[in-house]
Formats: structure tokens, sequence, C-alpha cells
């Protein structure tokens, strides 16, 4: 699994950018979800499928950064990789996809040998013994902390309406409140 460094379950806990290789891109994407949940406070999972995102995602300075498959990445950019996890103190956790083996990915040029250098000791290989049935598991246990939170806001919300009821606050619900704003007041929602 890990290389002659940190363990997997290490890997999903501390800041240290890694290297998933192997299994599927929903198996990595979980992988990174799972690692991602470590660091919430620093906001969502961040997905990087092209050149010019990877550009926006090394301005961040924290959260977590996920590249499916760093394979479809250029050179340059790849460099430039490289350059942020030499140089910038504060940056995000990188968890850096590859869809296959690294060998091969080296010997077609489609992974930097410099930065196969710097994740090296952080390298999760999903093509392990073992590591699809602990993908399913996670993924199960991904599905069910969020239905656990869902649940929880559900009652801190349904908690604070009778609260304020209790102190005489008239309260609409939030599907007549939402029907009375307009469309142009809804928040903007865009994907990076």
């Amino acid at each position: 699994m890990a290389s002659q460094g940190y363990g997997e379950e290490e890997l999903l806990t501390n800041r240290a950018s890694v290297l998933v290789s192997g299994g599927t891109e929903d198996e990595r994407r979980t992988w990174a979800s799972v690692a991602a949940r470590n660091f919430l406070h620093e906001g969502a999972l961040l997905e990087v499928r092209q050149n010019e995102q990877l550009t926006e995602a090394l301005k961040k300075t924290r959260g977590v950064v996920f590249i499916p498959d760093v394979a479809r990445l250029n050179f340059v950019t790849q460099g430039l990789l490289v350059r942020c996890l030499q140089t910038q103190e504060e940056r995000p956790k990188f968890i850096v996809g590859l869809s296959g083996a690294v060998e091969p990915a080296r010997g077609k040029g489609t992974l930097r040998e410099d930065l196969l250098y710097r994740l090296h000791r952080a390298h999760v290989d999903m093509s392990a013994e073992g590591m699809r049935e602990r993908m399913v598991q996670r993924r199960a246990q991904l599905a069910a902390d969020d239905l656990v939170r869902k649940a929880e806001a559900e009652r801190l919300a349904a908690e604070k309406v009778a609260q304020m009821k209790a102190s005489g606050v008239s309260v609409k619900s939030a599907r007549m409140h939402s029907r009375s704003l307009s469309r142009s007041a809804s928040p903007k929602v865009t994907r990076t």
C-alpha cells in the first residue's frame, strides 16, 4: 500500500500530499473524500481536471485538492505542482491520482520523475490486496456520515424553530419563504 514512507491510514489524516495510483477514478475520489473529511474546517474538496484549474488551485493555502488523473495534465502543469510542493510552505493537501500503475506512466512520460520523487514516500496503491473492499466500506461510511450530518442539521433547525415559537416569534416555513424570493436573489453556484 504505502512504499517505505507513511502508512495508508496516516496519509488520510496528515497534511502530506499523496500519490494515489491504480483503481477506478471513483475509488480514488472516495479515498480523497475520506481524507478531505479530516480537513472540513478548511473547505470542501476541490477537484482539478484541467491544466487551467490547477493554476487556480495552487493559489490556495488550505484545504484538499484532488487531481483524478495526473497523466491528463501536461508536463508544464505537472511542473507547477512540483514547484509548489518544493517551495510553498502554506499549501493545500494535494491528492494526486494516477489511473494506472506508476512504472508504465513513468516509462511513457505521463508522470514526471520529479513529481514522483516528491510523492514517493506518500504513495497509496489502490490495486493492492484489500483496498477495493476498504473503499467499499469507506464509501458506505461516507454515505452514513452524510445522513447523520443531515439529520443533525434538521434536528437543530427544528429546535431553533421551536425556541423561536416559544418566545413568541412568528416563523414562516422555509418553503413559503423560498417562494417569496426572486430567482435573482438566489445565490449562484459555480463549480471549478
